[in-house]
């Protein structure tokens, strides 16, 4: 991808209110990368529907922010997951929040999956043209990789964000975590129906609600949940199941 013909339309500069929220800001070549992820995905977006989010303070806030915030409850990001956690990103789309957290954790190791090749072609050039190394691709589905050896309880840190329901969305992702490990799950409302279904799918997997955190975004107010899922035991082998179960009978 040639990015001398991207778009020019700069993100805007948003020190102050990194440092409000996350209690961080980004560097430099952080803001730079950020500012290149951001040309990429909208010269993307002509070819593949990847998001309707294009204008840049909506992309910085709804992109960007909202995919580090998910990893920084209470003002504070995850504990070590500067030294070399083990991360993947659960139907990444465009890549997000994973790209993002690669770009800012470089000693993490962030796995992006889609059951999508077109959307993992597209991640690839990005990865490429941002000289990621601690990022990698996985193509398929989390009901399968979720029971293959080389994935099933090897992650420190599972994100899953704008996926399915919320039941669905821990079967996807407690299998993939490490006992002691933790998933998020980004929402945007929260219902008290949904703590409950929430509950009740949890416990069959291994896990405890170890926080729900609710918040609002810095230039919409938009309210926000982000569920922080603790792995507390191994899960049980018949979990995931079989591709679509998940979301069509959900625990």
């Amino acid at each position: 991808m040639n990015i001398e013909s991207l778009p020019i339309n700069n993100l805007p500069e948003m020190g102050e209110i990194w440092q409000k929220t996350l209690n961080w800001q980004p560097t430099e070549l952080q803001e730079n990368q950020f500012q290149q992820l951001y040309q990429l995905i909208i010269a993307g977006n002509r070819q593949l529907n990847l998001t309707r989010i294009t204008e840049p303070e909506e992309f910085w806030e709804k992109h960007l922010w909202d995919s580090l915030r998910g990893i920084c409850p209470k003002q504070q990001f995850i504990p070590g997951i500067e030294k070399g956690k083990r991360i993947i990103d659960i139907g990444t789309g465009a890549g997000f929040p994973g790209i993002p957290i690669a770009l800012i954790f470089p000693n993490s190791q962030v796995t992006l999956l889609d059951s999508t090749g077109k959307k993992i072609t597209f991640i690839e050039t990005i990865l490429s043209a941002l000289a990621l190394t601690n990022a990698k691709t996985l193509l398929g589905r989390a009901e399968e990789i979720g029971q293959q050896i080389q994935h099933r309880q090897q992650y420190d840190l599972a994100v899953i964000r704008a996926v399915s329901n919320v039941s669905a969305c821990a079967e996807y992702a407690l299998p993939l975590v490490k006992k002691g490990g933790l998933a998020v799950i980004y929402r945007g409302t929260w219902t008290q129906a949904e703590n409950e279904s929430l509950e009740t799918a949890v416990e069959q997997l291994g896990g405890v609600i170890e926080l729900i955190e609710e918040f609002s975004t810095p230039l919409s107010n938009s309210i926000r949940h982000c569920l922080y899922l603790r792995k507390v035991t191994n899960t049980p082998i018949s979990f995931p199941r079989g591709v679509g179960i998940p979301n069509q009978k959900p625990i």
